[in-house]
């Protein structure tokens, strides 16, 4: 009889001991939750490969190591700027046209990291279309989304072959993806190729491709770029640090790990092609920081020759600081050799 009673209380005491480590441990894991500070990322777009970083940081803890508990949101009928603005949200994806826009208008937004170091966007057609050159533009239907800052670089565009825009049918295509619009009498449209140019490849279907950088150094402006305000930047220094240091590192791995970053990305959004998410991945991965010095890095000379270009261009009215606009400030350091 009493060997059965110790053999009892021995398995009791071994149960609250088990009790007491599982409860320990979720008190930690609480505990370690309620002690990272909570902050929101909003996307500019649906996700893709732009935003990878973002998600390689969330997965692999890099924001938590930092001490952040990052959301990831998509945008809604208020776009990234004005939630970041507004304070609504801490940082947002956005571009260096809108930023410089918004600040001409007096709202406070920072760029404080480029995404992409070169402007990989262009004008795109289907190579039956027979759009070669700016000059190919004459007599075509350019479909696209009803900005000002459309008709300024087409025109910019064309007039370095002599080519009248007043011989160009402008439309707004809304929400059309570019395969829909090449089916709907549209000749051409403005892409970025990391994305439809890929996925054009993997349909096999032929793209002529007119990059913005090969007609204007002017026009190789920073798209896109994380931001914040100016508000956040004073009140919260430390945050905004934590933020960019996390994102770097989010990003230098999808440089260095291309096809695992993809399959991060996938995990999180399980509905993109992952074909389409691994080729466009690849042909990023050298991209993100190219020729800077390190991933995030942005130049002056690049903020304000596009500001001048859209000045010159009456797509820009007002005084714009370029100094304020961006901030390399908060990238992380890194160590000389």
């Amino acid at each position: 009889m009493k060997k059965w009673l110790l053999i009892l209380m021995a398995a009791l005491l071994t149960l609250v001991g088990c009790s007491e480590k599982e409860e320990t441990k979720d008190t930690k894991d609480k505990n370690d939750a309620n002690s990272l500070k909570k902050v929101s990322v909003v996307l500019d777009w649906t996700p893709n490969t732009n935003h990878t970083g973002l998600y390689v940081a969330e997965k692999l803890g890099y924001f938590k190591e930092q001490g952040l508990d990052v959301e990831i949101l998509l945008p809604g009928e208020t776009g990234a700027d004005q939630l970041v603005a507004s304070g609504k949200a801490q940082f947002g994806v956005s571009y260096q046209e809108g930023i410089t826009q918004a600040r001409v208008q007096g709202v406070p937004l920072v760029s404080i990291a480029a995404i992409i170091q070169h402007n990989t966007s262009g004008f795109a057609s289907i190579a039956s279309k027979g759009i070669k050159s700016p000059k190919d533009f004459e007599g075509k239907t350019y479909g696209g989304w009803g900005a000002p800052v459309e008709q300024a670089v087409l025109q910019s565009l064309m007039q370095t072959e002599n080519a009248d825009i007043n011989k160009l049918d402008i439309v707004n295509a809304g929400d059309l993806d570019f395969f829909t619009m090449m089916q709907k009498d549209i000749d051409f449209a403005w892409i970025y190729y990391a994305w439809t140019g890929i996925e054009a490849e993997l349909r096999g279907e032929k793209l002529n491709m007119l990059y913005l950088t090969d007609y204007s150094d002017q026009l190789d402006y920073y798209t896109p770029v994380l931001a914040t305000n100016e508000k956040m930047i004073k009140d919260d220094p430390d945050t905004v640090k934590a933020f960019v240091a996390a994102t770097t590192k989010g990003y230098e791995y999808a440089i260095s790990h291309p096809s695992e970053a993809a399959d991060i990305l996938l995990e999180a959004v399980p509905d993109l092609d992952k074909e389409l998410v691994h080729k466009s991945q690849e042909w990023l991965a050298d991209k993100y920081q190219d020729d800077a010095a390190q991933w995030g890095e942005q130049k002056l000379t690049v903020w304000e020759n596009y500001a001048k270009w859209m000045a010159s261009n009456k797509v820009l009215e007002g005084e714009f600081n370029a100094e304020q606009a961006f901030t390399n400030d908060f990238l992380p350091k890194k160590e000389t050799k």
